[in-house]
């Protein structure tokens, strides 16, 4: 795999001149060799274009697709493991599968969709909002999504080579891959699965690299850091947190690998083992829990107040509440580790960090509620969901709170306690903001409005599905119900039942989701105006939709249907 990079590389490097590239759509972006002709060429056509795009925007609609899918597969995971649940034996896929699909759900849904559709909404809308041609860097951009597609072919080929009989399984480590069972199964699809992740990894960090130039080298001369938007300052720190906690991930992985194939003892020693192994990963792990989060916090901080009919409330100290965060997130990993036996002084030091970062997430949460208060609400599919995020981040981080203290910990250690609290913040808010932002720019990145109905039944199914299953969770890890089990006793199998028909739930309210979507696209009534939601009407219009407007006056001029994007028309929700 090295050597295939390194001749890639060197290919690449041969043929083209780096420094001076031209965007094809006319911009800088500041990625010229001085000097450099500068010329402009069209698009080329159909799936030429998206394998060799540079465009910020075509990128940001790869990595859309790409995460959208990775959920899917991750949902059908979901969905068979459920199933599995509804009867206390293990009767329909079996124990093995069984760990396979809980694997493979953890994974896909952390590193290959929450991740990659964070970076969809930061390749498009970032360059637009802080007025920059593009990235600053438009070549690695390209190189950093296309290092996605193999990582999850490798991360999953366990579940395409097992019917092939070629002794590659699917991993059975969960998502956690805890040493001494990460390094002791000889199964081959555990390291085709650590490479995968490898290169997840590399492709967040190169991202990350090029978030972080763009935000402070591309602005536009009118963007100071007082005027840059919420969620550019969110996309900000999380490549922060990326750039400081993806290559410890990364040295983790290489040191498992080398355990499993070349003898060393980083995770078997006495003077290492597990512990040692929890100790970096969840130096990495507890980060990546708001690298996840932190952004879609600022796609509610920026969609809230544009149909509550007011600024948001206290932008500065929604600015400093997020940075708070970046910096106590690397002081909170050992939260995880209660449970070992670690030494009790150090596990109160992180139990008084692990609550005082409930603050700075309080001050977020009470800043959205002010913004709503006595505005003019307007209740939209992207300001429902915006309304839900809320709602769900409320319930999972109220549960962390609870976990941060080591008593309550102690009890609910590993138990279903632990996995509702956290989905109610990766599906119940994260994902839901995620819908919320495709709502919401889906008439400047389609030109066409999407059927409403449909977008609210999908928001109300939403919020059924995931209150019934992580309720259930929740209440399952209060009995003691253990995680990661394939069977259980008897008396747990009522709240399991009522989990499961929430999760069907949930799946039919994401293919709604896709009928809507699709149909929209290809169907939907056409965008009127540059302005679809009204924004301008309480001096709430960002510089995206200046964009869009200024789009679709030179397509009108050039002779077009007053198509921006793809195609423009449209009403407000």
């Amino acid at each position: 795999m090295g050597v295939l990079l390194v001749v890639v590389a060197a290919y690449i490097l041969r043929i083209e001149d780096w420094r001076s590239y031209t965007p094809l759509t006319g911009g800088g972006g500041g990625a010229y060799r001085e000097g450099a002709e500068v010329t402009h060429r069209e698009k080329p056509e159909g799936l030429s274009r998206w394998l060799t795009t540079v465009d910020h925007k075509d990128i940001g609609i790869l990595y859309g697709i790409y995460g959208l899918i990775a959920f899917a597969w991750g949902g059908i995971n979901i969905i068979l493991m459920r199933t599995e649940l509804m009867t206390p034996e293990s009767v329909v896929i079996g124990a093995n599968f069984y760990n396979s699909l809980l694997t493979s759900h953890g994974i896909t849904m952390l590193f290959l969709f929450g991740t990659p559709i964070i970076a969809a909404f930061g390749n498009y809308f970032i360059p637009l909002l802080i007025g920059a041609d593009d990235m600053a860097f438009p070549r690695i951009n390209a190189i950093a999504f296309w290092l996605l597609p193999p990582g999850a072919l490798l991360i999953w080929f366990g579940f395409f080579a097992a019917p092939l009989n070629i002794g590659i399984q699917p991993s059975q480590t969960a998502w956690t891959m805890y040493a001494p069972l990460s390094v002791e199964q000889t199964n081959p699809g555990v390291d085709l699965m650590l490479l995968g992740l490898h290169l997840t990894g590399v492709s967040a960090t190169m991202g990350a690299i090029n978030f972080i130039a763009t935000i402070i080298t591309e602005r536009g001369e009118d963007v100071g850091w007082p005027e840059l938007d919420i969620f550019s300052w969110t996309m900000l720190t999380q490549s922060g947190l990326i750039l400081f906690s993806f290559p410890l991930l990364g040295s983790v992985l290489v040191m498992l690998l080398l355990d499993r194939n070349f003898g060393t003892s980083f995770f078997l020693s006495p003077g290492g083992g597990s512990l040692l192994y929890q100790h970096l990963f969840w130096f990495f792990g507890h980060p990546e829990v708001y690298i996840l989060v932190l952004p879609p916090m600022g796609l509610v901080s920026l969609i809230l107040p544009r149909f509550s009919g007011r600024k948001l409330f206290g932008f500065k100290f929604v600015v400093y509440s997020t940075l708070a965060i970046g910096v106590l997130s690397f002081g909170v990993w050992a939260h995880h580790m209660f449970a070992t036996g670690i030494d009790p002084r150090i596990r109160g030091s992180f139990m008084a960090v692990s609550m005082a970062i409930a603050i700075p997430s309080a001050v977020k949460t009470f800043n959205w509620i002010t913004t709503m208060w006595n505005g003019r609400l307007r209740l939209t599919a992207p300001m429902l969901f915006s309304i839900g995020f809320v709602q769900n981040f409320i319930i999972g981080g109220v549960t962390g709170v609870f976990l941060a203290s080591i008593p309550v910990d102690l009890v609910l250690h590993d138990t279903y306690y632990v996995v509702g609290h956290f989905h109610f913040i990766v599906m119940g808010a994260i994902a839901v903001a995620g819908f919320a932002g495709i709502y919401y720019w889906f008439p400047m990145v389609s030109g066409r409005m999407y059927q409403r109905t449909l977008a609210k039944a999908h928001f109300w199914l939403t919020m059924l599905g995931t209150n019934l299953v992580f309720f259930s969770l929740l209440i399952l890890g209060y009995g003691g119900m253990p995680r990661r089990y394939a069977t259980y006793l008897p008396k747990f199998q009522s709240f399991h039942v009522i989990a499961g028909v929430g999760t069907f739930i949930l799946a039919f309210a994401q293919l709604i989701f896709v009928y809507n979507i699709v149909t929209s696209w290809m169907e939907g009534a056409r965008v009127e105006s540059g302005d679809p939601w009204d924004l301008q009407d309480d001096g709430l219009k960002t510089r995206e939709w200046t964009w869009f407007e200024r789009k679709r006056e030179t397509a009108l001029t050039d002779g077009g249907e007053g198509t921006a994007a793809d195609g423009g028309e449209g009403t407000d929700d």
